[in-house]
């Protein structure tokens, strides 16, 4: 069986498009690499699910999308990136977060990420300011949230499931998710055997469980040969960052801090919060950093001085 890949779909009577996505791959990568605990690993894989058919369906090209969720509970902020083609990455500022089930025996998602606080998607679409726009969370549970965005901020009304079975080891056994946006020409009786039959299918994991591919789970949805599929893309776990991009991100620190760590521990370790890839940077290479600060600070300075309003 393919793992790990997303089929795009659209409903053979025009009233729907449908997605749905076999992420397991990715967010067993993302464990691993942050070694997230239950609770942290079931709000992260979420995130990174929904996160990957959120970009199916409003990016393109290359444009990438960033969101970040915070809704006070103990996993602090979540942040994913996207873009059009499949790849994602993410993190959780606590992944060491593990709390009792709740009433229906399942991890409970919804206090690891509380509800007090908001859903933030930034699109960048190519020009020099990304678009953002953030929306109060609607429960926590992800998949409610990314509902509720594609609803009020793309003005899209949605379905969205996202599900991550975890290991008593904390290890991932599968994730998944679907998306399924109402088109124009969808009525009203439609929409509502579409709602009741989404809530007699079995959760996206206990499918997955099963052996049903993404393609098994739409057909399930909304039966045997009633979609047009349009794509089927791998999605993966990857990060782009490097020692090179590190250094130029700490080039712009102050001056002041870099020349403090050089005396003070005459090197520096950095690690990438998405992948936790370790850079290590040496005395003189953090000197070398520091001259571009410096010579950053000068022009800033320059650049300052010749804003500044003539004086009387």
């Amino acid at each position: 069986m393919q793992k790990d890949h997303l089929v795009k779909s659209i409903t053979k009577d025009g009233m729907f498009r449908a997605y749905a996505i076999d992420a397991t791959g990715v967010v067993a990568e993302a464990q691993k690499r942050q070694d997230t605990w239950s609770a942290s690993s079931a709000a992260l894989g979420r995130t990174l699910v929904g996160s990957l058919l959120l970009s199916a369906s409003v990016l393109k090209g290359k444009e990438t999308m960033t969101v970040q969720i915070n809704g006070g509970g103990p996993v602090g902020t979540i942040m994913v990136d996207a873009d059009a083609k499949g790849h994602v990455k993410g993190y959780v500022q606590n992944p060491h977060v593990h709390l009792p089930l709740n009433k229906v025996h399942k991890i409970d998602v919804g206090k690891a990420v509380g509800i007090n606080g908001f859903m933030q998607v930034m699109k960048s679409m190519g020009g020099d300011e990304p678009y953002s726009s953030s929306v109060p969370l609607a429960s926590g549970e992800i998949g409610d949230d990314f509902t509720y965005y594609l609803a009020q901020s793309e003005q899209i009304p949605s379905a969205v499931g996202v599900s991550v079975f975890v290991n008593d080891d904390n290890s991932i056994k599968v994730a998944g998710g679907y998306l399924i946006q109402t088109l124009p020409d969808a009525d009203d009786k439609a929409i509502d055997r579409l709602e009741k039959r989404l809530k007699e299918i079995p959760m996206v994991s206990e499918l997955l469980l099963s052996e049903q591919t993404p393609l098994d789970i739409l057909n399930l949805i909304f039966g045997e040969d009633n979609l047009d599929i349009l794509t089927d893309t791998p999605v993966e776990f990857t990060c782009s960052c490097s020692k090179k991009q590190f250094a130029k991100s700490l080039s712009r620190v102050n001056p002041a801090e870099i020349k403090k760590i050089i005396d003070e521990d005459h090197g520096a370790e950095l690690v990438c919060h998405f992948c936790g890839a370790r850079y290590n940077y040496d005395e003189e290479e953090l000197k070398s950093i520091l001259a571009v600060s410096e010579k950053r600070a000068e022009l800033d300075a320059e650049n300052g001085d010749s804003n500044q309003e003539p004086k009387e």
